[in-house]
C-alpha cells in the first residue's frame, strides 16, 4: 500500500498539485494519465521519495519496498548486467556483497563464522538463492540474450540498457512498483511479456505510459491528473475515456438545464413582480432562483488538437505499384526484390523487425532516396504527403510558427489564416509567435501534421507519427486516420493505433513483403510481427 496525504506542489505561481489525497492498494495496477506538463512523472518522483512536495507526506506500508524504473541509462555503466538487475533489491544486494566478501577469505575466525551463519540466514530469508534464476527469467523475457548477462552495462546498446533497468525494477517482487514509460524501446514480444508479467503481479503497480493498448491490457484502475487534482476511476484507459466524457457531458447538460431554468424564473419575476395577484408567485420564484447555482466548469489541462486530412480529389483506380525494389544501406540490403500493389481504400501498416527497412521504403516513395533497382509506378490521380520520423531539418531556421506555417499555406492566405490554423493545433495566442528552434518534440510533430494537412494529398505516408505525442494528440491523429477516405501507408509502434487505423498489414521480412490482409490482433497472434526496438 502507498498513499499520498495532502500533497501540494507549486512551481512559481503555478500549483501543480493542491491537497492531493489518494491511496493505491495491493493487487491493482493504476494507469497515471494526464496532459503533457500535468505532473505525471513529477508525482511518481514524489511517491518514490526522489522529490519532496511543498506540503503533505507519502505513506507506505511497514517494511514495504518501493521499486522504480530508473531513467539514467549511465548510472550502472561499470556494473555487470546481472549485478545491475539484483541492485534493484538494495538490501539483498548488500547481503550478497557481504556474503561474497566473507567467502573470499581462506580462513574464518569464530566471530566471522557466526556472522557467516547470520548472513546465510538473511540471504535465505530474502530469497537470495533464487536470485540467479529470477534475474535470468526477467532478462530472457525482456529479450536480453544470455551472452549479454556477464557484460558491463556500458557495452550494451541504449535499448538493451532500458530493458535491463526494467528488469531491475521488476526484480525481487517489490511491494510497490513505479514505472514511467516502461514500453519505450521494447519490441512487441517484450511488451507482451511485460503485459503478462504485470497481469500476474500481486502487489501495487503505478504506471505512466502513452501506449493506450498497454494501459488497456494491464490497468485495473485509471488515476487521472486534471484540474490540479487526481481522481481514480475503476477500469482501464478505454473505460476512463468513456466515463470521463460521459461525466463531462452530463455536467454540461445539467448546467445548460439550470441556466434555462434560471432564465425562465427571471422572465417570470420581471414580468409579474409588480402584479399584486402574482406577487406571491414572483416572490416564490425569487427564492427558487437564489437556490439555483451553476456548477463551475474548471478549465481542463487536457487539450485535443484538431487533426483532419481533407484530400482535394479522390484516388483513381490505379494507386501505386512497386516491383523488384532493392536498396542497400551501408552495404546491407534492407529492401530486397520488394513487390507491392496498393489498392484503392488501402490503409496499410508496415511492420517487421527492421525499422530501417520501413523508413527506407518511405523515403524512396517520398523521393528522398533513389532505389538501387526496381520500378515504382504511381497512378496519375495520386498526390502524396510524407511525415518523416526525423524532422529536425525542417526547424533549422529561426522563425515564428506563423512564418513557418506560412511556407506551406496557400499563397492567398495570410497571418490570420495561419493563426487560426495554429490555434486549432494548440498554438493559440502568443504560442503562435514561438520560435521554431525552441519547440519540444511533441510541438514539432504537431507542426509537421499541420504541414501535411495543408497539402490536400490523397495518399498519406507516415513514419512513426505518434512519437513524442501525448495521449490526447495520439487520439486526435488516430481518429483522423480512421476518418480519412483515401490511402494511407504508415508505420507505428502503437498497437492501438495500428489495430484501429489499418485494414492491411505488410510485414517486411528479409527485405521482402509478406502481405497480411487481416486484423492486426490476428497478425500478432500468428507471430508475424516483431517491431524494432
Amino acid at each position: 500500500m502507498i498513499a499520498a496525504s495532502n500533497i501540494t506542489l507549486s512551481y512559481g505561481k503555478r500549483a501543480l498539485f493542491k491537497n492531493v489525497n489518494i491511496k493505491f492498494t495491493p493487487g491493482n495496477c493504476y494507469g497515471l494519465i494526464g496532459a503533457n506538463g500535468s505532473g505525471k512523472s513529477t508525482f511518481l518522483k514524489i511517491l518514490a521519495g526522489e522529490l519532496e512536495a511543498d506540503h503533505g507526506e507519502i505513506l507506505v506500508g511497514r517494511r514495504e519496498r518501493i521499486a522504480v524504473l530508473g531513467q539514467d541509462q549511465f548510472a550502472f555503466d561499470e556494473e555487470t548486467v546481472f549485478d545491475t538487475v539484483v541492485m534493484g533489491h538494495k538490501k539483498l544486494y548488500g547481503v550478497m556483497m557481504q556474503r561474497e566478501t566473507i567467502y573470499a577469505k581462506s580462513e574464518l575466525t569464530e566471530a566471522e563464522g557466526v556472522l557467516c551463519a547470520e548472513i546465510e540466514s538473511e540471504f535465505a530469508e530474502l530469497d537470495g538463492y533464487e536470485a540467479d534464476a529470477e534475474a535470468a527469467v526477467l532478462l530472457s523475457g525482456l529479450g536480453i540474450s544470455e551472452d549479454l548477462r556477464t557484460k558491463k552495462m556500458k557495452e550494451l546498446s541504449a535499448g538493451d540498457k532500458v530493458r535491463v533497468l526494467l528488469a531491475q525494477a521488476l526484480f525481487g517482487n517489490p511491494d510497490v512498483l513505479l514505472l514511467d514509460e516502461p514500453t519505450n524501446n521494447l519490441d512487441r514480444k517484450s511488451i507482451q511479456w511485460l503485459e503478462d508479467f504485470l497481469s500476474r503481479f500481486a502487489n501495487t503497480v503505478i504506471v505512466v505510459s502513452h501506449d493506450r493498448h498497454f494501459l488497456n491490457q494491464v490497468c485495473t484502475h485509471t488515476a487521472d491528473i486534471d484540474f490540479g487534482r487526481i481522481q481514480i476511476y475503476v477500469g482501464n484507459y478505454d473505460f476512463w475515456y468513456r466515463a470521463s466524457q460521459l461525466h463531462f457531458k452530463q455536467k454540461q447538460s445539467d448546467n445548460r438545464k439550470m441556466a434555462e431554468k434560471a432564465e425562465e424564473l427571471k422572465a417570470f419575476i420581471q414580468r409579474f413582480s409588480a402584479n399584486a395577484s402574482k406577487s406571491k408567485q414572483a416572490t416564490s420564484r425569487k427564492k427558487l432562483l437564489e437556490k439555483l447555482t451553476l456548477e463551475d466548469m474548471p478549465v481542463s489541462s487536457r487539450k485535443y488538437p484538431y487533426v483532419v486530412f481533407k484530400p482535394e480529389r479522390a484516388c483513381g483506380d490505379i494507386i501505386l505499384t512497386i516491383e523488384g525494389l532493392t536498396k542497400a544501406i551501408d552495404g546491407v540490403k534492407v529492401l530486397d526484390d520488394f513487390d507491392l500493389m496498393v489498392r484503392k481504400g488501402d490503409k496499410i501498416a508496415f511492420t517487421g523487425d527492421s525499422a530501417l527497412a520501413r523508413t527506407t521504403l518511405f523515403r524512396i516513395l517520398a523521393g528522398e532516396l533513389e532505389p538501387d533497382s526496381g520500378n515504382i509506378r504511381w497512378g496519375v490521380t495520386i498526390t502524396s504527403a510524407y511525415f518523416p520520423q526525423e524532422n529536425s531539418e525542417f526547424f533549422t531556421r529561426e522563425m515564428t510558427l506563423i512564418d513557418w506555417l506560412g511556407q506551406y499555406s496557400p499563397p492567398t492566405e495570410g497571418e490570420t489564416f495561419a493563426r487560426g490554423f495554429l490555434g486549432r493545433m494548440l498554438f493559440s495566442g502568443e504560442e503562435a509567435m514561438k520560435k521554431t528552434v525552441v519547440l519540444s518534440g511533441g510541438e514539432r510533430v504537431r507542426c509537421m501534421l499541420s504541414r501535411m494537412m495543408l497539402t490536400g494529398a490523397n495518399l498519406l505516408i507516415l513514419d512513426e507519427p505518434t512519437n513524442h505525442l501525448d495521449l490526447e494528440s495520439i487520439t486526435a491523429l488516430n481518429d483522423a486516420l480512421i476518418a480519412f477516405s483515401e490511402v494511407i501507408l504508415f508505420a507505428s509502434h502503437d498497437q492501438e493505433f495500428v489495430s484501429t487505423a489499418a485494414n492491411r498489414i505488410i510485414e517486411i521480412a528479409g527485405g521482402a513483403a509478406i502481405d497480411r490482409t487481416m486484423d492486426y490482433e490476428d497478425d500478432l497472434g500468428r507471430g508475424y510481427v516483431a517491431e524494432a526496438s
